[in-house]
């Protein structure tokens, strides 16, 4: 029976086969995390909104790349960098298809706050873009469920070509609420090399302008959304809960992500549809 409680049973590290990458420890959080939630919250001009994502791919950083904000239009916007030494782009493109067959792979990822994850079609294949997975995580000290929903990154704005010739991966996803026709926000993490491996540039936006019923909105769903706003902020999760949690998830992986490539991903198709 899988383990559906935080972690891996003892039953789990007997038999799984990820049992070797498992590892409750945690290293403390990066520099560039740690002063950010001394700062606290920042001016929301700082975290650029959703409707600019394609500035991502741009030379250089944003004038702020870790830290969080409340914007006025009641959203939160986290972004956070992650240094990955040793990690190529290739290795989380292979990530995303592959950790949301099981959640055995989904709790190496965090041990301290992943529960489960599965693909809403029922199919273990490894890829993810025009996929949902629905995941139950803690964020903090609160249990919460979502339904990620894989896109193009041209959806985002994203120049695709430019990526490949970059040698880039950007994970782009909407996120809803399980079961609902709510669409709650959008993630965003562009992986590009860098001098040893890689660093992963988050970017959250979640509430606001950013929520929506269903697909594609029209006036009426988007007049209801934002007479709502008041409503559905009290849905969001705490910025800096969720910063943290990005910020430990990604760095946990990395330090082993290279070892787990080559044991289980080198000579499998990518992640991608």
């Amino acid at each position: 029976m899988p383990n559906h409680n935080l972690g891996y049973s003892e039953q789990d590290l007997h038999t799984s086969p990820f049992a070797d990458f498992y590892n409750p420890h945690m290293e403390a959080l990066q520099e560039q995390v740690a002063q950010a939630l001394l700062v606290g919250a920042q001016a929301h001009e700082l975290l650029p909104p959703a409707s600019q994502a394609a500035r991502i791919q741009q030379p250089g950083y944003w004038p702020l790349e870790t830290g969080f904000t409340r914007a006025p239009d009641l959203s939160i916007r986290v972004f956070c960098l992650t240094d990955m030494p040793r990690v190529s782009p290739q290795m989380w493109d292979w990530w995303f298809g592959w950790h949301g067959c099981e959640a055995q792979r989904y709790k190496l990822w965090h041990p301290r706050a992943h529960i489960e994850a599965k693909w809403a079609d029922g199919q273990s294949d490894e890829r993810y873009i025009g996929r949902t997975s629905l995941i139950t995580e803690y964020l903090g000290p609160t249990l919460a469920k979502a339904a990620i929903s894989f896109v193009r990154p041209l959806v985002m704005g994203l120049d695709e070509a430019r990526l490949a010739e970059d040698g880039e991966i950007a994970i782009c996803a909407r996120v809803g609420i399980p079961g609902t026709p709510l669409k709650g926000g959008w993630l965003l993490h562009q992986i590009r090399p860098v001098e040893g491996g890689s660093e992963m540039r988050s970017r959250m936006w979640f509430g606001g302008e950013n929520s929506a019923l269903g697909e594609h909105s029209h006036a009426l769903s988007s007049a209801l959304m934002y007479t709502l706003r008041p409503v559905t902020r009290l849905l969001l999760p705490d910025p800096a809960e969720l910063l943290v949690h990005n910020a430990q998830e990604m760095a946990h992986l990395a330090g082993f992500l290279p070892e787990l490539y080559a044991q289980f991903g080198a000579s499998s198709t990518p992640g991608k549809s």
